[in-house]
């Protein structure tokens, strides 16, 4: 090399800041020799008042804006499509990388607005009603990614961050099994939950599984949540064919986990079993009364989700007779019983309808799951 050549200096890149919670961002601004407030006044900027621009970030001087411009990037997502339904319903459908995409769904409603968001591109679960599984499994989405469709869809809607929320729930049931993808869900609960994040009730931020056992039980010592389960079958039989992973944590297990959730958090706890109701499969009387005994006297809610076809399911929906029977009984034993009003089905937004675009590297086996979810 000659002497007089250049020395190459390294160019590091930018930290996205949608992937970072306060403890996070506090350090590292203490690594760049900052003081940790300033990570403080940042996220208020980010989710407080929908800023993406450091240059609008009036109570940092001018310095540190100049600096976070070369350390830091706020990257939010590109659309590719949004779809509203006949019902008010809303869709975005979100480009990440690698020429993969995930669907992002918010539901408003007169005294709330929920916002279902993804987790993973794809699913490695392969329930046979989810219309998502079928597509296979891609990888698990960023922290960054998790909280950029919060953050996009709030912007999108014209809420002012502030006395404008329009996004007062929301619920990791989008694509993916969010216990798969443990710390980055944690993380981006810690955000939505922050007062200098989002600043989300925990009773309003809810984790849906279909029965990773031990992260349920991670979950419930990391952050404090609520948690739904995806039931959906009141045997092993029936639920092994129905929701796979049952055949790594049978109902035994999975029911044993529910009842530790709930355990001393007040007589106000309660789990979430989420039901689809597959005309002929999983919705006689019989089924209802399995399910009641399953449950016992754990503190539940039943919610019943008609089931949302998609091409090539091999499945119907029950008849709403028959859905009504089936919530009456439960009723009849004193169990909280609730059925889903299907929303966002002519937009393919219902639930397990979302696919997005998923460039898979995996056939959705069981094998495959003990990878994707050890802990």
């Amino acid at each position: 090399m000659s002497e007089n050549a250049p020395i190459a200096t390294a160019i590091l890149p930018t930290v996205n800041l949608f992937g970072l919670d306060r403890t996070a961002l506090r350090a590292l601004f203490a690594e760049r020799g900052e003081k940790p407030f300033r990570a403080d006044q940042v996220m208020q900027w980010i989710y407080r008042r929908g800023l993406d621009d450091f240059d609008g970030m009036t109570n940092v001087a001018k310095d540190l804006r100049e600096r976070m411009k070369q350390w830091f990037s706020i990257q939010t997502p590109e659309l590719i499509a949004e779809q509203t339904s006949t019902d008010g319903t809303r869709k975005w459908v979100l480009r990440l990388d690698g020429g993969n995409a995930v669907e992002t769904v918010y539901i408003p409603e007169d005294n709330r607005g929920t916002l279902c968001i993804s987790s993973q591109v794809g699913c490695a679960m392969d329930c046979s009603f989810c219309s998502t599984g079928k597509q296979g499994f891609n990888r698990n989405m960023t922290t960054a990614e998790i909280i950029a469709q919060v953050w996009f869809v709030a912007k999108a809607l014209g809420s002012d961050f502030q006395n404008e929320r329009v996004i007062s729930n929301v619920v990791f049931m989008g694509m993916g099994e969010p216990m798969a993808n443990y710390q980055p869900v944690v993380t981006a609960i810690r955000i939505l939950l922050d007062d200098f994040g989002f600043g989300l009730s925990k009773r309003r931020v809810t984790v849906s599984t279909s029965g990773l056992v031990p992260f349920m039980d991670r979950l419930r010592e990391d952050v404090d949540v609520a948690l739904a389960v995806s039931l959906h079958a009141p045997n092993d039989d029936l639920r092994d064919e129905l929701v796979p992973i049952n055949r790594k944590y049978p109902l035994g297990e999975l029911m044993d986990a529910c009842h530790r959730y709930t355990q001393g958090k007040g007589p106000k706890a309660h789990i979430v079993y989420e039901y689809v109701m597959l005309d002929g499969v999983n919705d006689s009387l019989g089924h209802a009364k399995e399910l009641a005994r399953l449950l016992g006297n754990l503190p539940a809610k039943i919610n019943l989700i008609p089931f949302n076809p998609f091409p090539k399911a091999g499945y119907k929906r029950s008849p709403s007779e028959r859905i009504r029977a089936f919530a009456e009984y439960l009723r009849s034993r004193d169990i909280v019983c609730t059925t889903r009003k299907t929303r966002g089905d002519d937009i393919d937004a219902a639930c397990g309808q979302l696919v997005g675009e998923v460039m898979s590297k995996q056939k959705n086996r069981l094998s495959n799951i003990a990878v994707q979810v050890s802990p």
